[in-house]
């Protein structure tokens, strides 16, 4: 296994997200952010920041796919939600949730979360960084 995620003693145990991960491998992939689009770059879930999360984790696993990769691979995410409150948690797990029923996969990264105004286009609410460790 190229990446082991833990939460190390001494540091609290969010649950959502893991403390750390220590990679093992001589690739390294840096996604561009992605977004709520379809491969054709039709928009997804307007106004739906659970849906528009499932989508955006999907493309990651995309084109992790496209490096030979999968989720068990990514070392770090950075989601930047636009407008970000408490009170989105709910809907933004669902959306990461529902992303990881349909991949089969545990997401659970180290993440960090990103408070912005505004994003590309005018539409999107979340985008997500991931870099990830391979083989």
């Amino acid at each position: 296994m190229t990446i082991e995620c833990i939460d190390p003693p001494g540091l609290p145990v969010p649950g959502i997200y893991r403390q750390m991960a220590v990679a093992h491998g001589s690739r390294t992939v840096y996604l561009a952010g992605q977004v709520a689009r379809t491969a054709e770059g039709e928009p997804v879930g307007p106004g739906d920041l659970a849906a528009q999360a499932e989508q955006a984790f999907l493309n990651v696993a995309t084109a992790l796919e496209a490096a030979g990769g999968t989720f068990d691979d990514v070392a770090k995410l950075v989601l930047y939600v636009v407008d970000w409150s408490a009170d989105k948690l709910p809907a933004l797990g669902e959306g990461v949730g529902r992303a990881a029923g349909r991949l089969g996969r545990d997401l659970t990264k180290p993440i960090t979360l990103i408070p912005v105004a505004a994003l590309g286009e005018p539409d999107l609410l979340i985008e997500v960084d991931a870099t990830a460790v391979l083989d």
